[in-house]
């Protein structure tokens, strides 16, 4: 049982790793914020600049929750990476906490995940059963 809870942590933790940097890029990084000033040499002639912040949150949040679906072989731990990755991000975005308590925020959702997934591997009150993608 050690093995398994050491062996998804190391993965999860991998994961989350790989997630926010190597599947992050500066555009997204930088985009991802409310209060960006829109670079306006980006925006095409004739089209209205829009400040598409939610859209780069999301897709990120969503990278991160398909990272977590692929590592647990289940999409309902993805689906809710996707909105605790989103919303933790979000008031990280808005300053209401720095970059550290941001990664244990998000590593304690992954430590959560690993433990809900042995205590059901020793039978509780629900089971859960690998899906195939």
């Amino acid at each position: 049982m050690i093995n398994l809870f050491l062996g998804l942590c190391f993965m999860l933790l991998f994961g989350h790793c790989i997630a926010d940097t190597v599947f992050q890029p500066m555009s997204m990084s930088a985009g991802k914020r409310k209060d960006r000033e829109i670079d306006m040499s980006c925006v095409p002639p004739g089209q209205k600049p829009i400040n598409l912040w939610y859209m780069w949150m999301t897709h990120h949040a969503v990278v991160h929750g398909g990272v977590v679906a692929i590592i647990t072989g289940r999409y309902e731990f993805g689906v809710l990476e996707t909105i605790l990755h989103w919303i933790i991000d979000f008031y990280k975005c808005k300053n209401k906490y720095g970059p550290n308590v941001d990664q244990i925020l998000h590593l304690t959702c992954k430590l959560i995940y690993v433990i809900i997934i042995l205590l059901c591997l020793n039978g509780c009150m629900f089971t859960l059963h690998t899906h195939k993608f």
